[in-house]
């Protein structure tokens, strides 16, 4: 079966690749000409991912799979949220890091969690799949690996940051993982 998956973020497409198996040929948006800019404007984090999935279906006409992810901080009223990859204005994380914990100075609570929705449209039918992991936002970043938020976020039950972990142990616990692997076990129910 063929699937396209509607990212041009590397880390993603190699982390599904790996996950996806022999069953699936995973084509890029490279692969089926899309260049342009996917839209991102619902406002949610189901919405963008279902956004993303239906531009890719309505002008390419490819069974396709889209995510989208955030980080939500109680403190902050569930901020960055949508807004996670532009908190600070701009795609780098380090800003978009700092002005997390500038706004969390002073605040008790450091709960915090990653969501990640997979909107899957296979021959035009919607599916959605979420994965969310629990945890806690550190004082200062820890660690190299990774990207985005992840040295400042230390999930549940764990003593280390998402960027001190092995890609993966991060893998078999994330947000991305989770969802990801409902996706694959209702694929895997479609071709058996």
């Amino acid at each position: 079966m063929e699937l396209c998956f509607a990212t041009n973020n590397q880390h993603k497409l190699d982390e599904v690749a790996a996950r996806l198996g022999d069953a699936f040929t995973l084509k890029t948006l490279r692969d089926i000409g899309c260049t342009d800019e996917l839209p991102e404007t619902s406002g949610t984090i189901p919405g963008n991912s279902r956004q993303k999935a239906e531009y890719v279906w309505t002008h390419f006409g490819e069974s396709c799979f889209a995510d989208d992810s955030g980080l939500e901080v109680d403190a902050l009223n569930g901020e960055p949220g949508v807004d996670s990859a532009f908190y600070s204005g701009s795609r780098d994380a380090s800003q978009n890091i700092q002005k997390l914990l500038t706004n969390l100075a002073g605040k008790p609570s450091r709960k915090a969690r990653f969501i990640t929705v997979f909107t899957l449209l296979l021959h035009g039918v919607e599916h959605q799949f979420e994965g969310i992991i629990e945890g806690d936002i550190i004082g200062e970043p820890q660690g190299t690996g990774g990207f985005g938020y992840d040295p400042i976020f230390r999930p549940r039950g764990y003593d280390k940051t998402f960027a001190q972990m092995s890609s993966e142990e991060k893998n078999a616990i994330s947000h991305r993982a989770q969802a990801l692997g409902k996706m694959i076990i209702y694929l895997q129910s479609q071709i058996s």
